[in-house]
């Protein structure tokens, strides 16, 4: 899940980012509005928190400019402009949700995974495929309701796959995707992930797509025997 954060408090940042982490988000940050539109023409990003107090360009004319463009990412405002003209102000620009800071950060984490999953197009919080459960508010996996562990990078790996069963990934997007800038990604660092999520949860689980990627398929192909009639 790649975030884009929009801070120019770099000990605020530090903490949003360490605190994200842990629950597979790649977080790229960028100090200011201008960065903030480079980086956003240059990547694909899934969530976008912006602050609007920024140096060389307002977080609103980021927000407008973004729109404006066509950017459909999802745009969770952080700000300690609390007045509620302030709050109309950024819903009207374009934002999907707004927080105030200071602010708690499970509440943060919350408001993400609504927001992901509203983009996504998702009512239900976990994702279910034959067997296996994914439930982003537990960072848990679970295979016939037994739980299965997953490092971090398995954990977003997975994730990414069950979000939109049937699209093949090649390995640049799913890189791109659980990794942040500055990360070091091994050359073969997607093939062992796989490799695990395969021995860990079943082999057929995931399919590669031989010169492509990696799917999981709508259809349910490949499940576990116990699950065959």
């Amino acid at each position: 899940m790649r975030v884009l954060l929009v801070e120019d408090d770099a000990a605020l940042a530090a903490g949003v980012c360490t605190a994200l982490r842990p629950d597979g988000y790649a977080v790229d940050r960028v100090g200011d509005g201008e960065l903030a539109l480079q980086s956003l023409r240059r990547e694909d990003y899934e969530l976008v928190l912006l602050d609007l107090g920024l140096p060389r360009r307002d977080g609103l004319d980021v927000l407008r400019q973004m729109r404006a463009a066509g950017a459909r990412v999802p745009v969770l405002i952080l700000t300690a402009r609390d007045a509620t003209a302030d709050r109309i102000a950024g819903l009207d620009a374009g934002a999907d949700d707004y927080l105030v800071k200071p602010f708690d950060v499970d509440e943060l984490k919350a408001r993400m995974r609504a927001l992901l999953r509203r983009s996504q197009g998702r009512p239900q919080p976990q994702l279910e495929h034959r067997g296996v459960r994914l439930d982003p508010a537990t960072q848990t996996v679970s295979l016939h309701a037994r739980v299965v562990a997953l490092s971090r990078r398995e954990f977003a790996l997975l994730h990414e796959l069950l979000v939109q069963p049937g699209r093949v990934m090649t390995r640049e997007q799913l890189e791109g995707l659980i990794y942040g800038w500055g990360e070091e990604v091994e050359s073969n660092a997607i093939e062992v992930h796989v490799h695990h999520l395969r021995r860990k949860l079943y082999p057929a689980l995931i399919r590669t797509v031989r010169g492509i990627g990696y799917v999981i398929d709508r259809d349910g192909a490949g499940v576990p025997a116990r699950e065959v009639p």
